[in-house]
């Protein structure tokens, strides 16, 4: 029977010590350089395209409204055919009129559109110098009158387009028709005129609200809760190598909780979603991105 000498068997034995011994300092180590800070929600800053535009409140006119009388006086009305709020097309009967000397004549409408107001009574007397017996925005087109800072007037083109909100009726589409040439010394402030493009009656006189789409800007963009606004400037706070850097930025125009950053920060940086005075320059931190928070 042959038996094994001791130093055979405690030769592998103290090679795989020797080897565990030198790994362990390059362990701990690699565990040293690894940062143990706080979870933090992080997000990697992407491109966004951001309009600007120019405010303007104002009041919903006619664009073109037509006075409908009688041509000749003495005339009175018999039977009332269109009502204010109705569409008419050009040539249709508005209102049946009695001749002072009997017989009939029916009133009509001169142009096509939307009858805006109605002042006809069954037996009331047309006169053809007086009240109009009918008014009718001509071809229902509408217009937003209201007034911008004189600051903004180089800012805006014909055919720019406008979104309009009319109190009570919601969004409609809109497009700047005209620009006065005159600016108000006192105010400041100088008209536009917004064609409103409408498929229902529009109230007259009621008050609006329009946004003129004067271009757009496409930039690197966060959320607006990234930014931190500090006595040294606007920064926002990313993360490199698992620690806090705190970037000066310059913000620029924002829309839908988003903010452009036109300068400072880059595509892909990652940026913490939720800026604040908790995170400072160089804390260690574990980042988790927004998108696998639950």
């Amino acid at each position: 029977m042959m038996t094994t000498p001791l130093r055979a068997l405690a030769l592998p034995a103290l090679l795989t010590v020797a080897l565990l011994a030198r790994a362990a300092p390059a362990s701990a180590a690699e565990e040293a350089e690894a940062p143990k800070g706080a979870a933090v929600t992080v997000l990697k800053a992407a491109k966004a395209c951001f309009g600007n535009f120019v405010d303007v409140s104002g009041f919903i006119l006619a664009r073109e409204e037509t006075a409908v009388r009688p041509e000749r006086p003495g005339l009175k009305v018999a039977e009332i055919l269109a009502e204010a709020g109705d569409t008419v097309t050009a040539g249709q009967n508005l209102a049946r009129l009695t001749l002072p000397e009997g017989g009939f004549q029916m009133m009509q409408a001169p142009v096509a559109g939307t009858v805006s107001a109605s002042t006809a009574t069954i037996g009331a007397m047309a006169s053809a110098r007086g009240e109009a017996l009918f008014s009718i925005v001509a071809r229902s087109e509408y217009e937003l009158v209201g007034l911008v800072p004189s600051a903004d007037i180089a800012r805006l083109a014909v055919n720019q387009p406008a979104a309009v909100r009319i109190v009570g009726l919601g969004n409609l589409e809109g497009k700047l028709r005209r620009v006065a040439p005159t600016i108000e010394p006192n105010s400041q402030l100088g008209q536009v005129f917004i064609g409103v493009s409408a498929s229902q009656r529009l109230p007259l006189n009621s008050a609006g609200r329009a946004q003129i789409k004067t271009g757009q800007s496409c930039s690197v963009a966060v959320p607006l809760a990234a930014i931190l606004y500090t006595p040294a400037g606007t920064v926002v706070q990313v993360v490199r190598r698992n620690r806090v850097e705190t970037k000066r930025v310059e913000v620029g125009l924002s829309d839908g909780g988003q903010v452009e950053i036109r300068d400072g920060l880059n595509e892909g940086d990652i940026v913490v979603a939720r800026a604040g005075s908790l995170l400072r320059e160089g804390d260690p931190v574990r980042p988790v991105m927004a998108a696998e928070v639950k």
